[in-house]
């Protein structure tokens, strides 16, 4: 292989020391992932994430009611053995609404991020790579919707296909979806100068191969940070629309929803909206740890402490 080619296939190669000794080389640097894990916020944003997340998953073995099920006679139970998270107007136990409302909340902001990283990263890479004519007319129509606020714009959507926890992902997603397209535009657009892409090209690699192979693994970092700190203001723009009536309908659990329900009842029956506000709070607060840890990981311009 020449060298020429190794450059292109491996261009961190390039930059690394011929000298350099794993067993010379600093822990911090032979072990990323502990290193990372050391990080403090990163470790306990992924502790409490983790708890979170465990307990709505295991919804049906911590719990065995129906969270629509109705008891008249429980009607606004405080806590108790019976039901320790209370019940709502309607007798329905609390902690099963909230588990089985937290997997609703959680598992849409996941699509929402995800369905966002996916089209805005398409995006950016066709406008960062191409560049000219093409990836002027793309950042020009980012720009606009980056004009609008996001959830003027998510109700907009929202009115537009009518409520719904389906539309309500598809209008926060399209939200994000510029944001993705201007990150990874910009990424794009230095990463594509430097000198291995432009050995891979010399190679004869096709622009599919550069994009995949070259450019998107050396973008993956700002993309990996944007989605945890945008988890959580998806969870929250999630209930937001639950909140109002544009989300999820009754009788679903949703910890938005849920908020709305409780809203009336606050002086009489503090736990229905105490117990999933402190679930959806400290799940945002969750997330944003571990991507205030990601982000002091992958930024080496960052000071480390």
């Amino acid at each position: 292989m020449s060298t020429l080619e190794t450059a292109a296939e491996t261009p961190q190669a390039a930059t690394r020391s011929p000298a350099a000794d794993p067993a010379t080389v600093p822990a911090r640097r032979r072990h990323p992932l502990l290193r990372a894990l050391r990080h403090r916020s990163l470790s306990v944003g992924l502790l409490i994430c983790t708890v979170l997340v465990l307990l709505v998953l295991a919804a049906p073995l911590l719990t065995s009611l129906d969270p629509n099920a109705q008891d008249p006679m429980a009607t606004f139970s405080p806590p108790s053995f019976e039901h320790p998270m209370g019940a709502d107007a309607f007798g329905r136990d609390m902690l099963a609404r909230v588990l089985y409302g937290g997997r609703t909340t959680i598992f849409a902001s996941l699509c929402v991020v995800v369905l966002g990283a996916v089209a805005g990263t398409t995006i950016g890479l066709v406008a960062g790579y191409f560049g000219g004519p093409v990836g002027f007319v793309i950042m020009r129509l980012v720009d606009l919707l980056l004009a609008f606020p996001g959830i003027l714009l998510a109700l907009a959507v929202t009115a537009i296909l009518g409520p719904g926890l389906l539309n309500g992902v598809i209008a926060i997603a399209a939200i994000l979806t510029p944001i993705y397209a201007r990150m990874v535009e910009g990424a794009t657009a230095e990463v594509r100068h430097l000198s291995y892409v432009g050995a891979a090209v010399t190679l004869g690699a096709g622009d599919l191969r550069i994009i995949l192979r070259h450019i998107l693994p050396n973008v993956s970092a700002g993309i990996i940070v944007l989605t945890t700190t945008w988890l959580g203001i998806a969870a929250l723009w999630i209930t937001a629309l639950g909140f109002i009536g544009l989300g999820v309908q009754p009788p679903t659990p949703e910890w938005g929803a849920i908020l709305n329900d409780g809203q009336v009842y606050i002086t009489i029956a503090w736990w229905i909206t105490v117990f999933p506000g402190a679930f959806l709070s400290l799940f945002v607060v969750s997330v944003n740890l571990i991507g205030d840890g990601l982000r002091d990981e992958f930024d080496p311009t960052l000071a480390r402490h």
